[in-house]
């Protein structure tokens, strides 16, 4: 199911009962690495009624980038019981309840496969993904992370990254935030009467933006220049530093690259299909209708996302091609004038 948007805001004031969920794991690919510990509590009128919790051991090893976040040892797995025995408990637990979680995509993606795998069956529950939310609300902090979102409504900031403790975290903080995500839909409903001015507005705003762009795209060349004559960092009053590195770029051989990959069976971790570029294929018929047709019955999910465009008006063929005929004018004097500047310049003046 999709993750929460502003379409299904208003649902959300009638959500008096969900789930709110986290899971830790041995790594991030949810297609090689696995759950070791899955939390769930459920929630009436926000309040905590009921809890599920469980370590669970894996198949594969913890890696140690994940092992320094959660701290989960495979010791502490060593007497768990497996996903096998773990994922019946929790669907049952989860009944078909919406539930919450940060990064939903994340536990949701985990999850699924292990349903997927074991039971044959997609995890379909209906996910709000908090991240997402926090994102829309407050979309000028510089992270967005569980931590950060405590702290904004004033409380314990301090995350440890444990299936349980960042359950219950989310699920005392969950309701203020929605709160506002509320609020922020009924405002913008509010101003659906006034979107012809708010139209007027925006367009001021695009311009400033492109405007203060340019000028820091311009201080960031002087940047660039100070740190190209030898200059050193330089730290702000409030705490930033100006620094500057080099990244490199490389260029490879194709064919090359193609044979390592097949023979150590790493195309998906080298190689991210461009999904983008294969709905262009499709509607285009690139390829033919054969391949078309197959590329379409590789179709395995489909979600829509809303998008704005502003079309800048286009001037009358007259107007263009009078302005088409200033401009050559224009250019002509400009180059007799160039020319003219030329021949004048004193032979001993550097070019």
């Amino acid at each position: 199911m999709g993750t929460t948007d502003d379409s299904n805001a208003e649902a959300l004031k009638h959500l008096k009962s969900y789930v709110v969920l986290d899971t830790e794991t041995t790594g991030l690919d949810y297609k090689t690495e696995e759950i070791i510990e899955i939390a769930a509590v459920k929630v009436e009128n926000d309040e905590i009624i009921k809890e599920f919790h469980s370590l669970v051991k894996p198949t594969v090893p913890i890696r140690h980038s994940s092992f320094q976040i959660h701290n989960i040892s495979e010791d502490m797995l060593a007497d768990a019981p497996s996903m096998e025995e773990v994922l019946p408990k929790f669907l049952e637990f989860m009944e078909d309840t919406p539930y919450v979680a940060h990064n939903a995509l994340f536990d949701y993606s985990f999850i699924n496969q292990a349903s997927k795998r074991l039971l044959e069956n997609k995890f379909r529950n209906h996910r709000i993904d908090s991240l997402d939310m926090y994102r829309s609300v407050f979309p000028e902090e510089p992270s967005h992370s569980l931590s950060s979102l405590l702290a904004r409504f004033g409380f314990e900031s301090h995350v440890s990254h444990r299936a349980m403790d960042d359950t219950k975290n989310l699920a005392k903080v969950y309701p203020l935030l929605r709160e506002l995500y509320e609020e922020k839909y009924r405002w913008q409903l509010s101003q659906l009467p006034n979107v012809a001015y708010l139209f007027e507005r925006y367009l001021r705003l695009q311009r400033s933006t492109h405007i203060l762009q340019a000028e820091m795209s311009d201080i960031k060349d002087v940047f660039k220049r100070y740190f190209q004559e030898g200059g050193k960092s330089i730290e702000a009053t409030t705490g930033e530093t100006i620094v500057s590195s080099y990244r490199r770029n490389y260029e490879y051989d194709d064919a090359v690259i193609w044979e390592v990959l097949h023979e150590n069976d790493a195309i998906e971790k080298a190689v991210k299909l461009n999904y983008r570029a294969i709905d262009k294929m499709i509607d285009r018929n690139t390829l033919g209708p054969e391949a078309t047709e197959k590329l379409k019955t590789s179709r395995t999910a489909m979600t829509e996302t809303q998008q704005v465009n502003i079309v800048k008006p286009q001037p009358p063929v007259e107007a263009t091609e009078s302005t088409d005929a200033a401009e050559s004018k224009e250019s002509q004097d400009e180059n007799a004038s160039k020319e003219t500047q030329v021949e004048t310049t004193p032979a001993t003046q550097p070019s």
